[in-house]
């Protein structure tokens, strides 16, 4: 003996799940309209398609946001493996014998030791310094320029970048002369 195959409807009646008459209103509910759609050729709105096109469209959204966000990520990281080899290749020897150079990092006054030469150089703006990982090196100025097109927050002095007013202010002490060479 061949079982034969039962539609879900008849299961459903088989096991007494759902009674006749619910059956048959089922049966004639789905029949009338498909009748509407044929006659008025009109497509009846499947809302579990609707939703589920919604869904996938938010999920497009978000997954446009999350690549976006990636690539930004990927550049910033781009952009700080540009600045640490521009640093690196082209830092200047530091002396720890030398001359000591004071600055101001956030409001915090720090040292480095130099050359006489290489200060001077540094007050005159032909050599920057920088911070990189925490340490501060001293690159040539138009290194710094390309460091700074990259990330400005990486130069911490740059004199040749200070630009004197030269116009009459209340100042003072304005008549005075104030040393570039001013060691503390």
């Amino acid at each position: 003996m061949s079982k034969q195959k039962l539609s879900l409807q008849e299961q459903l009646l088989k096991s007494g799940l759902v009674s006749s008459a619910k059956a048959k209103t089922a049966k004639s509910d789905k029949h009338k309209q498909a009748q509407l759609q044929r006659n008025n050729k009109v497509a009846a709105v499947d809302e579990a398609k609707a939703l589920a096109l919604k869904a996938q469209a938010e999920k497009a959204g978000r997954d446009r946001e999350l690549n976006q966000l990636r690539k930004q990520q990927e550049g910033q990281k781009e952009l700080a493996a540009q600045v640490k080899q521009l640093i690196e290749m082209n830092r200047q020897p530091q002396d720890t014998d030398g001359v000591a150079y004071h600055f101001n990092d956030h409001n915090r006054m720090k040292t480095l030791y130099v050359s006489q030469t290489m200060r001077e150089q540094i007050i005159n703006g032909r050599l920057v310094i920088v911070k990189l990982a925490g340490r501060y090196e001293i690159v040539p100025a138009e290194v710094a320029t390309k460091i700074s097109s990259r990330d400005a927050a990486s130069i911490i002095v740059n004199n040749g970048t200070v630009k004197n007013t030269g116009g009459k202010t209340d100042d003072p002490y304005s008549e005075y002369q104030i040393p570039d060479d001013l060691i503390w």
